[in-house]
């Protein structure tokens, strides 16, 4: 009894002087991820994963944790499913089961703007080479502006298992991508009203004609992932896993795998993913100058991919002769179904009888294609550079 307390001591000695000595970034880690429990726990922002995350940050910066120590637990989740990419495919196999991609092809030329909106990852790319950071670090950061979480862990820690960039930055960019796609609410409105008239946002669009038949909707995942194979083969597990859960969901005839996609895998893959993201944030390696401009260039990229939807919109706005309400254009990121809504409700704040959801909802879908194309096409450029 009396060892068993000497031991106690002792090791809150040992924890008291390492706060006291090299701690404190770890005492700031530990409070920004108080900050994150608060945001996911109090504000639901994003708390699927940022409950996770924010739990996997706390435990890695506790005095003499070993939770990252080479048979740690969260070690072993990093390393059983997130070095190897498991996590976010299985994660994407969810996404595809989950989306209908009934609007977009109801009306195919809305998925101009799930290009646009993906402007903000070139140029991103470009600044962050600017800026110094290496090829493998600005590809990673400029996935930022796919506003697609998983994409982003997938390209970043593609680098970091090949010694491209620190582990640590994996956190950073994860943590970044799943802040602004949570504040896609708060990013969009703004820069929406900025470049559009009141005259333009009260465009009234008329709901798409015209039924989608079965087969149509079982033909497009397998149409894609083999345009994709053929064009950047590089990223066809990205776009092959939503693909994938896609095809189940529109055949009809494996429901359990395609609630099981939608539901308890993608639940679980997050659960971990979430922790073993956090376990990657430890003080000594998060708090860097790197972190914060990945953080200032993300806001950068989604606010570029915002400009590029919305100005592409009024484009087709003047060629349509006012028939096209440039709103849409800002549902063109991968922020499923967030940014539709939010063009749907920003179009009612305007003219109470316009419904531009399934409109936006094609550009949105649009924008999840887009998004993870315009990864695979940056990875497939690195593998004929030999640099992956």
């Amino acid at each position: 009894m009396i060892e068993t307390m000497l031991q106690a001591m002792e090791s809150l000695f040992e924890g008291v002087r390492f706060l006291g000595t090299q701690g404190l970034p770890n005492v700031i880690m530990i409070a920004v991820a108080g900050i994150m429990f608060w945001l996911a726990a109090g504000k639901g922002v994003e708390p699927l994963l940022l409950l996770p995350i924010a739990f996997g940050c706390l435990l890695v910066n506790l005095p003499l944790s070993e939770v990252m120590a080479a048979d740690g637990v969260l070690k072993t989740l990093y390393d059983f499913g997130i070095g190897n990419e498991l996590f976010p495919l299985l994660i994407f196999v969810g996404i595809g089961s989950m989306t209908d991609f009934t609007p977009l092809l109801a009306n195919p030329r809305l998925l101009l703007f799930g290009a646009a909106g993906q402007l903000g990852i070139f140029i991103t790319l470009m600044l962050a080479l600017a800026l110094g950071f290496s090829k493998e670090e600005a590809v990673s950061v400029a996935a930022i502006g796919a506003c697609d979480g998983p994409t982003v862990i997938y390209v970043s820690n593609m680098f970091a298992g090949l010694d491209k960039i620190p582990t640590a930055m994996v956190g950073a960019l994860a943590v970044a991508a799943y802040s602004y796609m949570a504040l896609v609410p708060v990013i969009q409105p703004p820069i929406m009203r900025l470049l559009t008239t009141r005259r333009e946002r009260e465009v009234k669009m008329p709901s798409p004609k015209g039924q989608i038949s079965r087969t149509a909707l079982i033909a497009f995942p397998i149409v894609v992932t083999i345009l994709t194979g053929i064009v950047a083969p590089k990223g066809l597990p990205l776009m092959g896993m939503i693909m994938l859960g896609n095809f189940m969901k529109m055949t009809g005839v494996v429901p359990r795998l395609s609630h099981a996609a939608e539901n308890e895998i993608a639940n679980i893959a997050t659960l971990f993913l979430g922790l073993a993201i956090g376990g990657t944030m430890a003080g000594s390696q998060f708090l860097t100058r790197e972190t914060l401009m990945v953080f200032g260039l993300g806001l950068v990229a989604i606010t570029i991919d915002t400009v590029g939807g919305v100005l592409l919109g009024k484009i087709w706005y003047l060629l349509s002769g006012g028939k096209v309400n440039p709103l849409v254009g800002a549902s063109g990121i991968s922020a499923y179904p967030m940014a539709a809504r939010l063009v749907q409700s920003e179009g009612q704040r305007w003219n109470k009888q316009n419904f531009l959801l399934m409109h936006a909802m094609a550009a949105n879908t649009g924008g999840q294609i887009g998004s993870v194309m315009a990864a695979a096409i940056m990875l497939s450029i690195l593998k004929g550079m030999g640099i992956i």
